[in-house]
């Protein structure tokens, strides 16, 4: 098996840029469309639909202060990214999980289902194994990217008709990535491509010109084509904002005091998580937004935010994060001063989990699953045995709630651990994965 690997790590700005654009980048689009993150469903991370045109201005930083970005009519609830198409297809995936009208045509995994499929004939691929799958990646550059490949590796070892396994990491640059594919293409050994996109505008011709080669396969984040055969992703960042917005609204009483911490502005991903959560907001009747702060994914600017922030109101009763990498950093805060925990919208990251189980914590953490990693595999198997696959292969995407915690904490696995990888019963779990 070859692995082409580069593993420097990136200066902290665009590791941060880079966990936020996937977060669990996650990333949405759709085939071909930026859909919510990954540039983003999570905006591209992952795609099908109707194509969205790429933004080029940056969303303006919200203004701070009592029911910030929430006293206009709906129009100003929406920034540039969002898409109201995308965002009612989002909330009517979200229903549809939730009374298993599911498909699990090609399995019971959750990484093997898909919510409204439309299946695509791939016998024009058909042909004999062994096989070479080759991977363009944008990057191993943040804990949730590096649990979702190795859980990409341990697919691959599933599959003894892949005789080789190619991946070229391209460390966050779009440059890079655009030649990786180019001499992936160029090389005549790949029978499949499968392809994350650092970005969605600047990946989108070279995805093109790789599908006049051969079949193509992208995750996690999206293009603006739709000439991937498949394009692989969870229903998105409409659906974690969502969640995480629903959650606070239906468990915080009357005048509830809302800190809304995000990461950066002006990435798709996030604005359409935080797009969704101002919306549910707006309509509660209930939630009273102090502040919106961006804690650029510093754990200590994260602490000084909230330590701020109760400084000026006294009291915090709910945060709502667009990622939860830092929702422990957040949570330390009121541990200092003697507070009680407010409800908290976190990430399926161990560190968090492991807390809330132990304290109690009134939360839920939406995910950005990383068993997504598996589902690129099993698409390009399918495609190379001429068996159907759908167009956007759209995964069930459920947060981890108080119910389910208890399943999720693995205090065996290390703190940046993702819970939602769908390793659990794969070979060498949890060694491969870091774990003891």
């Amino acid at each position: 098996m070859t692995d082409i690997r580069n593993r420097r790590w990136l200066v902290f700005a665009l590791l941060v840029a880079l966990l936020v654009t996937i977060a669990a980048c996650g990333g949405n689009a759709q085939n071909n469309v930026v859909d919510e993150g990954a540039n983003v469903e999570e905006n591209v991370g992952n795609n099908t639909e109707t194509a969205d045109e790429p933004v080029e201005e940056e969303v303006a930083e919200e203004e701070v202060g009592t029911d910030a970005g929430l006293e206009s009519d709906a129009a100003e609830v929406k920034s540039e990214f969002f898409s109201q198409e995308q965002y009612d297809r989002s909330l009517r995936q979200l229903e549809l999980q939730a009374s298993d009208e599911i498909d699990t045509t090609i399995g019971e995994g959750l990484w093997e289902q898909v919510l409204e499929p439309e299946w695509v004939d791939t016998s024009e691929y058909a042909k004999e194994g062994p096989y070479t799958f080759c991977f363009s990646n944008a990057g191993v550059n943040n804990p949730w990217r590096v649990v979702g490949y190795t859980t990409m590796q341990a697919e691959v070892d599933l599959h003894p008709e892949i005789e080789e396994f190619i991946h070229v990491d391209a460390e966050g640059s779009d440059e890079k990535q655009i030649s990786d594919i180019a001499d992936l293409v160029a090389s005549g050994n790949c029978d499949v491509l499968i392809v994350s996109p650092n970005t969605t505008a600047a990946l989108t011709p070279a995805v093109e010109q790789a599908c006049e080669e051969l079949p193509v396969v992208v995750f996690d984040r999206g293009v603006f084509t739709d000439c991937p055969v498949s394009f692989v992703q969870p229903i998105g960042g409409y659906a974690f904002g969502h969640a995480g917005a629903e959650f606070i609204a239906e468990n915080c009483g009357d005048d509830c005091k809302v800190l809304a911490l995000r990461i950066l502005p002006g990435v798709d991903v996030l604005e359409e998580r935080w797009a969704a959560a101002k919306i549910v907001f707006e309509e509660a009747g209930n939630i009273d937004v102090i502040g919106v702060e961006f804690g650029d994914g510093d754990n200590a600017k994260v602490k000084s935010i909230v330590n701020d922030y109760l400084d000026r109101f006294g009291e915090i009763d709910a945060i709502w994060m667009d990622a939860g990498a830092t929702a422990v950093a957040a949570l330390e805060a009121f541990e200092d001063r003697g507070l009680d925990y407010p409800i908290m919208v976190g990430e399926d990251q161990q560190d968090f989990l492991v807390k809330w189980q132990e304290e109690g914590i009134s939360g839920i953490a939406p995910t950005f699953p990383t068993y997504q990693w598996r589902t690129p595999i099993i698409a390009g198997m399918r495609i190379l045995q001429g068996e159907q696959v759908p167009n956007v292969w759209r995964l069930p995407q459920f947060p981890v709630t108080q119910e389910t915690l208890d399943q999720y904490v693995q205090p065996n696995m290390p703190p940046l651990h993702y819970a939602m990888c769908g390793c659990e019963g794969m070979p060498d779990f949890p060694e491969r994965w870091g774990g003891q």
